[in-house]
């Protein structure tokens, strides 16, 4: 396992401002991993605004005195409202690599989340076919075995690993990763993540973020071929504030 290297990067004023205060939780001459907050884009889309990739950049150009169109590979991605640990590739050789592990089930995540609605039970699995509705932007869970054309099959372990007061953490692992997945699942067993309106809580968060947060990644090292391990640190706020004295290794 390689060395945690978790430092804060100040850009210059002349950067994106929303993005000033970059959290590196890793990087050598093949990777990049960051941490996102919620409310942050992790690629740009239409609407122009800020984005982890282009903070990823402006890194890169900054402390390695790269000029013109830095390459960052994207290849995996966080929903805006999410929080949590984002791989970059610095390569193009590392980013085809990760892909493949990503594609064969070889990259793992690891994500926390919070709902305020009791789950069926401690811990499951559930295993369904989703849709997108492109006209709502978000996806409908089917049953498999009523779906009645082709649909993306979607699977996520589940484990409750406390309880305070009517907050529930849950430990989420994803075996595929379908586009809002874990929302979606979360949701379709009665306990929609806190603050996300779109999957059916009661309750807003700040800045429209959810208590969803990828606190984990796991894979082999594009070039050394050994396994790494990396860990998002949970934000210092409610709900996340309530689970502060659990370790993360114990989850």
């Amino acid at each position: 396992m390689l060395p945690m290297k978790s430092h804060m990067y100040k850009s210059p004023s002349t950067a994106i401002p929303t993005v000033r205060d970059l959290t590196v939780l890793y990087e050598d001459n093949h990777l990049l991993i960051l941490d996102k907050p919620a409310g942050l884009l992790t690629v740009p889309d239409s609407s122009r605004a800020p984005s982890l990739l282009d903070s990823g950049k402006e890194y890169l150009k900054k402390t390695r005195g790269k000029a013109g169109n830095v390459f960052l590979g994207v290849v995996h991605r966080l929903d805006r409202p999410v929080s949590g640990i984002v791989c970059f590739a610095v390569t193009s050789k590392a980013a085809a690599r990760i892909s493949e592990q990503i594609r064969t089930h070889a990259f793992r995540k690891t994500y926390l989340a919070v709902t305020d609605r009791p789950p069926p039970g401690r811990a499951g699995f559930i295993d369904t076919c989703l849709e997108k509705d492109v006209s709502r932007n978000l996806v409908r869970v089917t049953d498999v075995s009523r779906a009645d054309r082709p649909c993306l099959r979607a699977r996520t372990q589940w484990k409750i690993v406390q309880t305070v007061g009517t907050y529930h953490l849950m430990r989420i692992y994803p075996e595929t990763g379908r586009p809002h997945q874990i929302r979606a699942h979360l949701a379709f067993i009665g306990c929609p993540i806190l603050g996300d309106v779109k999957y059916g809580s009661n309750a807003s968060l700040p800045g429209r973020m959810i208590a969803l947060h990828a606190l984990r990644v796991e894979f082999l090292h594009p070039v050394r071929m050994e396994k790494v391990v990396f860990d998002a640190t949970l934000p210092d706020r409610e709900p996340w504030n309530v689970f502060k004295k659990k370790r993360l290794n114990d989850v």
